[in-house]
């Protein structure tokens, strides 16, 4: 097969093949690619357009809140289907790219699952998201092995993490891949492909194909999946329900729709994700055009905010009336080799991050490094002793209103020269990095992914919109933006090759628009392909 080669009626893969690439895109599999497009690609891209006339609503002054028209099933009573025994006890949970390094490590670390990351964590070359799903059906399959140029070897322990995977979100597309001259959702291309390859040995091996879904933002985006797992379960043979899912709430509207999208996906939920980096972000896409919001230094936005504090009491004691587990966010922080007046300092954080998260309930906690497992694990370990979860506890005395969810009043916060640096270096830096392929980076000792990155920069197009006023006295503009954009650049290694001047024109694009792009990984996504 070779490029742009039509390889069966009108489906057309447009990315380099290899002997490796052509067993995962096999005909059988392409076949169900194709069904799961002509089904659902439509109604995808309906919801698609419901968000953004949505967001018309909300420039126009509309106020979120829950909804009305679905008062029934929250006050009705429900239980989402009983947890399979290998999701039963989450604690800790891991998170990574689907790189073979990075997933071994992640497998082999202690906790008690592994995320794969074909999303936020992935740079969505037709490479990457090849090679990962190769690297997820060996990881089933015991056969997963990497070796360092120096010739050490990796290899996966007999006791590994149970794995979970993440595909990319309802608006991202697979361009390599075309079908009736469009090109598949990547949501169902990641899916299908993973599915297709492995229900069937996961099935045999005791586990199950076992999903985190991102970026809903309504309950409707979870009837679509429910659809699509149904319609998937009963094309391969196998038993409804045997798929399970957890959401992540990374959404500010997802947020007032927790117990329908709970009640949407009943048959196939497990628990619900406190996806607190995509969150913040969100919350500034969304209130981007509103005058009387302005959000302070990304460093300032914690989880004991009223917003984010509002959000996460709400999740678990929805989760805990409705049956299902409640993950907390990520520690996102990376252990330093060389200093440890860093490690101390950070870890003192993520220890009262976790000492938190578990004596609020949640059931579980994420963390980016496996150097933090042992660290969360001791936390939730005091918390929850033998038990696997804390869903007796229900927190009966928490009351949320709409109101709590979107106060964004952040005590102290402010928009300092330094936090504008700060998002102009990260966003640079991740882009670039992003631009090689890479979709995890490590900069200033935190695991930057797109998330974080999505945050510095909607912040930085909000300042300069808005002409913020910065702590200093001093307003912010696009003359300002680019003055310190030029100097942050200039203190960067720009090694042979890099990606810097793509990165810079990105950044600016993002910026400096009057328009707003609801994902920077759209826009930066034709730097990647060979197609446009």
């Amino acid at each position: 097969m070779t490029p742009g080669q039509l390889v069966q009626k009108d489906l057309e893969i447009l990315g380099k093949m290899s002997p490796e690439y052509q067993q995962i895109l096999n005909s059988d599999a392409l076949k169900f690619l194709v069904e799961l497009h002509r089904r659902f690609g439509t109604k995808r891209e309906d919801l698609l357009r419901s968000r953004i006339e949505r967001q018309h609503r909300i420039d126009a002054g509309e106020k979120p809140a829950f909804l009305t028209a679905t008062s029934e099933v929250r006050a009705s009573h429900w239980k989402v289907a009983e947890v399979p025994s290998d999701l039963q006890d989450r604690r800790v949970e891991i998170t990574g790219p689907v790189e073979a390094k990075m997933m071994i490590n992640a497998l082999n670390s202690g906790a008690k699952v592994f995320m794969a990351d074909f999303e936020d964590a992935c740079s969505p070359t037709w490479e990457n998201v090849l090679t990962g799903q190769i690297n997820c059906s060996k990881a089933i399959r015991r056969t997963l092995t990497f070796t360092n140029p120096d010739g050490k070897t990796y290899k996966l322990n007999e006791n590994t993490a149970t794995l979970v995977i993440r595909p990319r979100g309802w608006h991202l597309t697979e361009s390599h891949c075309q079908i009736d001259n469009k090109p598949i959702s990547a949501s169902l291309f990641d899916f299908g492909l993973y599915m297709f390859h492995n229900a069937r040995e996961l099935l045999k091996r005791g586990t199950g194909p076992y999903f985190y879904l991102p970026k809903l933002e309504s309950h409707l985006e979870a009837r679509l999946w429910n659809e699509v797992f149904n319609f998937s379960q009963d094309y391969l043979g196998i038993t409804r329900g045997t798929i399970r899912a957890t959401v992540l709430v990374e959404t500010i509207l997802a947020s007032l729709e927790m117990e329908e999208i709970l009640f949407e996906l009943r048959d196939h939920i497990c628990a619900l994700n406190a996806g607190r980096w995509d969150y913040i972000f969100s919350a500034i896409k969304k209130f981007r055009n509103d005058p009387k919001v302005c959000f302070p230094d990304r460093s300032s936005i914690t989880m004991t905010v009223p917003f984010m504090r509002a959000y996460t009491e709400l999740l678990v004691k929805t989760c805990h009336k409705r049956g299902a587990h409640a993950i907390g966010g990520m520690a996102a922080f990376i252990p330093s080799r060389r200093d440890p007046q860093v490690n101390e300092v950070a870890l003192k954080k993520v220890r009262e991050d976790k000492n938190r998260e578990a004596n609020d309930g949640f059931d579980g906690t994420w963390v980016a490094h496996p150097d933090l497992v042992p660290v969360a694990m001791e936390i939730f370990n005091q918390k929850l002793g033998v038990q696997p979860h804390q869903k007796n506890r229900t927190r009966e005395e928490v009351s949320v209103k709409a109101s709590d969810l979107l106060n964004f009043q952040i005590p102290q916060g402010q928009v300092t020269e330094n936090g504008v640096r700060n998002n102009i270096s990260v966003a640079l830096q991740y882009l670039e990095a992003w631009l090689r392929g890479l979709g995890a980076v490590g900069i200033f000792n935190l695991m930057e992914d797109a998330a974080t990155a999505e945050i510095s920069r909607a912040e930085l197009w909000q300042w300069v919109h808005q002409q913020t006023t910065l702590s200093s006295g001093e307003r912010i503009d696009s003359t300002l933006y680019k003055k310190w954009r030029e100097e942050e650049l200039q203190k960067l290694d720009q090694p042979k090759g890099n990606k810097f001047g793509q990165a810079v024109e990105i950044l600016d694009g993002l910026v400096l628009s009057q328009s707003f792009a609801e994902f920077l990984t759209i826009p930066a996504y034709k730097y990647l392909t060979e197609i446009h």
